[in-house]
């Protein structure tokens, strides 16, 4: 309890991780609407057959799941860089509960942000497909509080991603190049891959596979339960990597 304290005054106390979090909400909304009212004109001329009223409402997801991941990176990064990294593991040489602990505060603040980000991009992108005349999500439909409960919990394990690059890699910055590459350039690169190696890239990669889970239909290949589940798998194959690198270092 004593180390979840310490770890709670630590984290709270860094301006970053508020500015952080608050920035996650903001560019989350904007770029949903910004996709909305660019897709507008095409929607009102025909809807896709696709259309999905509850999943178009996360598409800023797709830039928010940075700026969250790194909140989770530099709540072990910033120890690094300041040496303080030290001083925490002699207080606590249990380097599994001093993870875990890490991992706890990160993952509250994470879901603290996710629900705020994901209730208001909702509340938004819904407010603004009213106003366009278009068909809205209901939130007695069960496809779209799953939805809405996959969006937190997608956010809520990218936070702790990206507490586990940070604790492989000690670095900010190396942090943030994984978590681009894994969140943004492998899917994006996907397409263009040959064969099978292509097909899974495109439905099976963590992060693409995650994204899924909150769409009100999935995709034909995987259905939504199925991708949180791999994103899932995933977290805690990152984190238990992430457990192993710490033990076995030197601060």
């Amino acid at each position: 309890m004593n180390l979840l304290a310490s770890e709670w005054i630590k984290t709270r106390s860094l301006h970053s991780t508020w500015i952080i979090a608050a920035s996650t909400v903001v560019v989350t909304v904007m770029v949903s609407l910004l996709g909305i009212s660019g897709a507008l004109s095409d929607w009102q001329a025909a809807l896709p057959v696709d259309f999905d009223p509850a999943g178009i409402s996360f598409k800023g997801i797709l830039v928010g799941q940075i700026l969250i991941a790194t909140l989770g990176a530099q709540a072990i990064t910033g120890e690094y860089t300041t040496g303080q990294i030290i001083t925490s593991l002699a207080i606590a040489p249990k380097r599994g509960a001093f993870l875990a602990s890490k991992l706890a505060i990160t993952a509250l603040i994470a879901l603290a942000a996710a629900l705020l980000t994901v209730v208001c991009s909702f509340g938004a992108s819904q407010a603004a497909l009213v106003a366009a005349g278009l068909p809205t999500a209901s939130l007695t439909d069960a496809g779209t509080i799953r939805a809405i409960a996959c969006a937190v919990a997608y956010l809520v394990f990218t936070a702790a991603l990206g507490l586990a690059f940070g604790t492989i890699t000690r670095s900010s910055s190396g942090a943030l190049a994984i978590i681009v590459s894994v969140a943004l350039l492998i899917p994006a690169l996907a397409p263009g891959m040959p064969g099978i190696l292509g097909d899974i890239a495109g439905s099976y990669w963590p992060t693409t596979a995650g994204q899924t889970s909150y769409t009100a239909h999935g995709s034909a290949a995987l259905s939504p339960l199925a991708g949180l589940a791999i994103m899932t798998i995933f977290t805690l194959w990152m984190t238990m990597a992430a457990l192993l690198v710490l033990k076995r270092r030197d601060a």
